[in-house]
């Protein structure tokens, strides 16, 4: 492993459980978020700092884990605005393509570059580093960065181009909100035959419909328990970024109308698989 010096940007459900992947590696880490309390549970050799100037300061590689298209704008224009020569930027955020290929011919401009390189895993994998990282970029900055990418997941796809890590990140989750809508109404259907929830979902679980996806979920909805690990609201701002790009198939349409009915029904803050609350209504 090099001995860059490493930033991130980014502390919430995912992005802390990755920094304190990086720190736990004994890299040398500078940290920043905007709410100062998700900033807390660091060691004292990672350095906690209050403002995005201060850590491009002392960062030569600079991780990105953000919400949306907005708060990556946001982030982005801040860090524009510094001399930013020769430093690397690995945003892992679920954004548009757009967007990402617009700050990447920023950084550019700026002399630096920028990768694409969201995650398939949620908050369980993040804590465990065995995260899935989709990269979009040019290939020198990805063998630069590889030794801390496989400190915080099992596996990295190269995809080519900016953008590309995104392309794949848009199709993975339009598959799995189809997933989720299926696993959730497979157990309503099963609930209505008379039969025991958690049998049911042990069966799947074993059998070739099961997977990583339906296993996470299966203690969710039997405790009907929906803390989020993905919120519901983050998986239809995925379905629309598939939707934008193309994905307009009968499943996915479907899909996309359950979450957006789910959400503006109180569910948006829940975990994804709360959009079986939503179905209930419709069956």
């Amino acid at each position: 492993m090099n001995n860059d010096r490493i930033g991130f940007i980014g502390l919430g459900n995912m992005g802390h459980p990755m920094a304190k992947s990086l720190e736990k590696a004994g890299c040398t880490l500078t940290v920043y978020n905007r709410t100062a309390a998700r900033m807390d549970g660091f060691e004292a050799s990672t350095r906690v700092v209050d403002n995005i100037t201060e850590l491009l300061l002392h960062s030569d590689i600079i991780f990105t884990m953000l919400t949306d298209d907005v708060a990556a704008k946001s982030v982005y224009e801040q860090i524009l605005i510094h001399d930013i020569a020769g430093k690397l930027f690995v945003d892992c955020s679920t954004i548009s393509q757009d967007c990402s290929i617009h700050i990447a011919q920023a950084l550019t401009v700026k002399k630096s570059s920028l990768l694409d390189a969201p995650v398939a895993g949620s908050t369980e994998p993040a804590r465990d580093g065995t995260l899935l990282f989709m990269v979009g970029g040019d290939q020198k900055d990805l063998d630069r960065v590889a030794p801390y990418l496989s400190i915080m997941g099992k596996d990295t796809k190269y995809l080519g181009k900016n953008g590309q890590g995104l392309a794949a990140k848009t199709a993975v989750n339009y598959f799995l909100s189809i997933l989720y809508q299926g696993l959730a109404e497979m157990t309503l259907f099963a609930d209505s035959l008379g039969l025991a929830r958690e049998a049911m979902l042990d069966i799947v679980n074993a059998s070739a419909s099961g997977s990583g996806a339906t296993k996470v979920k299966t203690p969710l909805l039997i405790a009907e328990d929906f803390s989020p690990a993905f919120a519901l609201d983050l998986m239809l701002k995925d379905a629309e970024l598939a939707a934008d790009l193309g994905a307009r198939y009968p499943a996915g349409t479907a899909v996309l109308n359950t979450l957006k009915d789910a959400s503006a029904n109180g569910h948006g803050k829940e975990d994804v698989i709360a959009v079986i609350e939503e179905l209930k209504k419709k069956s």
